[in-house]
């Protein structure tokens, strides 16, 4: 009994390690969408800030500064993007594969300006995020145990939370929020009623860059202790597919992304054990997106205006 809640403790603990980076881009993904803006170029904007934020942090030694630095990376190719589409009418999804190959060339070249190498120096504990509650708990007891691995994580989990609930008052409690998905569905009658869609859209876009760039901080900062170019391989499109799975809505994304960090929890697990084969555990993430896109594709509310560009009228 005890070997079970220690392992149910180590999957929730996993959970919640693994979920901030794809509810960050999540929250960012669900703003460019809902404002009319297909952006797939999540992988690329969180490999921007998985970069920079590591190695703000290693240099300055303060993680907070390059969390931020991270989100504001992402916040610029999230401005590229929009800067493509919103203002030039560029092809939404074009644009955003453009970014996914562009970002991560940028930051591997950097890497080996700064380093000499494709991957950053790790981090020293103190520029890593940090971690929150660490010894707080009896861990004499089973009850302690569970609770440390439960709630002993970095302090980015917690702050995404706080986020998603800062997501949910934007999005149906302010105005801007309701221009927002006003220019997602009916950006003519947006136009008419004498709102700025061009500038609605470009801000919305270049937040969904910002949050994305705070996602890739996570996994340098906080998962890992440096930037490799396989840091964010595929958690951008896991990200999307949250998106969808959650309808498109703050709350629904969140839960998508508590789905996805249970199966990578899961798979740590399982990695351990020698009952199932290291290769197919490391499938479960990327299964479990598949079927999510194939039974919630059809079955979300995608913004009318989705991915059709807007043209202000003369």
């Amino acid at each position: 009994m005890t070997a079970i809640i220690n392992e149910l403790g180590v999957i929730l603990y996993a959970t919640l390690l693994y979920m901030p980076p794809l509810l960050f881009a999540s929250l960012g993904s669900c703003f460019s969408e809902v404002s009319g803006v297909v952006n797939i170029g999540m992988e690329g904007m969180m490999t921007a800030g998985a970069f920079s934020g590591c190695v703000v942090a290693h240099f300055t030694g303060n993680p907070w500064i390059g969390f931020l630095c991270g989100g504001l990376a992402g916040a610029l190719f999230g401005m590229l993007h929009a800067l493509a589409t919103v203002r030039l009418g560029a092809d939404q999804t074009i644009s955003g594969t453009a970014i996914n190959f562009l970002a991560p060339g940028i930051a591997v070249m950097m890497a080996k300006a700064l380093f000499n190498s494709t991957d950053t120096t790790p981090l020293i504990p103190s520029a890593k995020i940090p971690l929150l509650f660490k010894g707080a708990f009896d861990t004499t007891t089973v009850f302690g145990t569970f609770m440390k691995n439960v709630f002993t994580n970095y302090a980015t989990t917690y702050l995404v939370f706080i986020a998603v609930i800062v997501v949910w008052f934007i999005f149906y409690k302010t105005r801007f929020g309701l221009r927002m998905r006003a220019c997602g569905e009916h950006p003519q009658a947006c136009e008419t009623l004498g709102i700025n869609v061009l500038r609605t859209r470009f801000l919305c876009v270049t937040i969904s860059g910002f949050l994305a760039g705070l996602g890739g901080a996570c996994v340098t900062m906080a998962i890992t202790n440096q930037f490799r170019p396989i840091s964010i391989v595929g958690q951008g499109f896991i990200a999307i597919a949250a998106v969808i799975f959650g309808k498109f809505r703050p709350q629904g994304a969140m839960l998508g992304c508590l789905l996805f960090g249970f199966c990578t929890g899961l798979k740590v697990v399982l990695g351990n054990s020698n009952i199932v084969s290291a290769q197919l555990i490391s499938m479960i993430p990327y299964v479990v997106t598949v079927i999510v896109l194939i039974l919630f594709v059809g079955r979300s509310h995608v913004p009318a205006a989705n991915g059709k560009p807007f043209v202000k009228s003369k």
